[in-house]
């Protein structure tokens, strides 16, 4: 198999661009034109090619990319051409801006400008800049060859850095980079536009109707002192709060603030109006994410974008201002989007997922036997931390208990204290007392006793990262430290990285912090144990979807479920195959309780 590493230039202007658009957007777009394009075919040399489309094409189909490994720094893009404007389909994507978010973290930057200058290699020009508004009959022969320069030495940094990685990266995760973009790249999903139609009407109506019985504009309900202002004529004195940002005193009217929370449970029924009005008018989300997948639908196929490594335990994550994610589920109209997500014609779909896998990872993980028992034996382990902490038999257990003891397993299993854990309960409407919360916490940590232990032994792994020292942590050690990198050797051989890490004396006692986009960012054991066990099951979800790719198409992943397209005569047998996989133990987790579930339905919405 050959490696072709190729780079597209493209017309762009102001209001045209990446920057604005989505690249489902950019490259569907009536404006998309390709100036040229650098192709490299293994070692050999960098070739620029400019001409039209016809020609452009021409050149490119000489190649046998049946037996081709497409390479290009952010792939999703260049992939997208070559797959949406030429129909050119390679046996294999790579991707360098993948690779050096696996490898060097998700909080370094891993632009080709900056990974160039890391590597040690010939720096980036700007020549793109000068091209900005540019057709390709608007360019000199002088520009265009200087375009041209450009763009041929950023395919040989492209190349150059791929022969620095590859030789350090996981095979395995060469081919979920591969499939990961073929979800993008290679769309199969449609989309139902009558349904996000009527659910777009839907929700403006609904903000309509929350205007009317508020009875205010929506001018007054945007701006903060015209709302206060509104407040105050219905009696309520504006809550406030001292702002992080500049330290002054400001309106508390985020709907995080408790506050303003406590405003939509106002005796006055006005105030609640007013309250759900301005909640509900500011809320835009679901709102332009219809309109987003209605504009899509247009377009034609739903591209999903996904992006590898989008956290630093290593899941993925939402792409191109699409977030596949978070669709939400709730409510009366909460299954809308994921409904509008259907199946080509004579096709289903089939969503498996990974049955309760963080918490099965931390009792593997930690050696609490007992727990991994019950979770081999499919007992239900939400029923005995219940009977444990209400001094019940499993048999027993009320429905409201075993969700306390559902939330205890879930939650307390990285250290959670009981003013966190009483919150948590309460945001699902079961409140209990401070004293009840400590009693619940402590149960879980005395009959848990490995998992506790684990929490301590992974705060000492924070000072042996920070002082560059070797340490094995979890069961047989599968937990280790690269010494060189300062990272954490995950089972599967990954890293984990908490970048910039360092110690400050806080109550003679270190307290330990990374570095994040966003500031500093404490860590503690329990912490690092919440991480790798996220880790861990995003390593398994990837060797099991490799499995499963053998012989289905997987077109979503999200967070700890895939997601398969079939024929419809398949169905059967291809769902029993996906369980199959699902259960499917690395050779590195052994011992590992493992369990599925799955469903099918014409849409993505239906397999729940």
């Amino acid at each position: 198999m050959q490696l072709i590493t190729l780079d597209f230039e493209t017309f762009y202007d102001r209001d045209y661009s990446l920057s604005k658009l989505t690249t489902e957007n950019y490259v569907r777009h009536r404006n998309f034109e390709v100036i040229g394009v650098a192709i490299k075919q293994g070692d050999e040399d960098t070739y620029w090619v400019s001409g039209t489309h016809e020609e452009i094409a021409k050149y490119l189909n000489q190649y046998d990319w049946a037996n081709t490994m497409a390479l290009c720094h952010n792939t999703m893009f260049d992939g997208a051409i070559l797959n949406w404007q030429f129909g050119i389909t390679p046996k294999i994507y790579a991707d360098t801006l993948c690779m050096a978010r696996a490898l060097h973290g998700v909080e370094s930057s891993v632009s080709l400008a900056n990974l160039a200058k890391s590597y040690g290699l010939q720096d980036k020009g700007d020549e793109v800049i000068r091209a900005m508004g540019k057709r390709r009959g608007d360019f000199t022969d002088e520009e265009l060859n200087s375009y041209g320069d450009y763009c041929v030495l950023d395919v040989d940094i492209t190349h150059e850095l791929f022969m620095r990685m590859i030789p350090a990266f996981p095979r395995k995760e060469m081919k979920l980079i591969d499939l990961t973009l073929r979800m993008f790249v290679e769309p199969m999903l449609d989309l139902n536009d009558g349904l996000l139609e009527l659910h777009l009407a839907e929700i403006k109506e609904r903000k309509d109707n929350l205007l009317e019985d508020a009875q205010v504009s929506k001018e007054d309900l945007m701006s903060n002192p015209k709302f206060a202002k509104v407040l105050k004529g219905l009696g309520v004195e504006p809550p406030m709060k001292i702002s992080l940002t500049t330290g002054k005193e400001t309106f508390a009217f985020a709907k995080s603030d408790e506050a303003f929370k406590a405003l939509q449970e106002h005796e006055d029924d006005r105030v609640q109006s007013l309250v759900a009005a301005r909640l509900g008018t500011k809320s835009t989300l679901e709102e332009t994410r219809t309109q987003r997948f209605i504009d899509i639908s247009r377009r034609g196929l739903l591209p999903v974008p996904v992006r590898y490594y989008a956290a630093h335990t290593g899941r993925w994550g939402g792409d191109d201002k699409i977030n596949l994610q978070n669709l939400p589920s709730r409510g009366p109209n909460g299954k809308k989007l994921k409904q509008s997500i259907v199946a080509p014609a004579g096709h289903t779909l089939i969503d498996a997922d990974s049955a309760q896998i963080e918490a099965r990872v931390l009792a593997w993980l930690a050696g609490q036997d007992d727990l991994v028992s019950q979770f081999t034996k499919d007992e239900d382990v939400y029923k005995h931390m219940a009977s444990k902490i209400y001094n019940v038999s499993a048999d027993g257990v009320s429905k409201d208990q075993r969700f306390v003891g559902k939330t205890t397993i879930l939650g307390a299993g990285y250290g959670m204290g009981a003013v966190k854990f009483q919150a948590q309960l309460a945001t699902f409407g079961f409140n209990i007392e401070l004293e009840e919360a400590r009693n619940i916490i402590q149960i879980y940590r005395s009959t848990n006793g490995a998992i506790s232990g684990l929490w301590h032994t992974a705060q000492k792994m924070l000072e042996h990262l920070t002082n560059g020292a070797s340490t094995r942590v979890g069961r047989d050690g599968v937990l280790g430290i690269d010494v060189e990198k300062k990272a954490i050797v995950l089972p599967s051989g990954l890293l984990m990285f908490y970048h910039d890490l360092f110690a400050e004396m806080e109550d003679n006692r270190p307290q330990y912090y990374y570095k994040t986009r966003r500031g500093p960012n404490k860590i503690y054991g329990g912490k690092v144990v919440e991480n790798v066990c996220q880790a861990i099951a995003r390593c398994i979800i990837g060797e099991q979807m490799l499995r499963i790719a053998k012989k289905c198409k997987v077109v979503l992943t999200v967070h700890d479920s895939i997601v398969v397209c079939v024929r419809d005569e398949m169905v059967p047998e291809t769902q029993a195959y996906v369980e199959d996989c699902m259960r499917w133990i690395p050779d590195w987790a052994d011992g590992l309780p493992i369990n599925c579930e799955s469903g099918t339905g014409k849409s993505y919405g239906d397999c729940e």
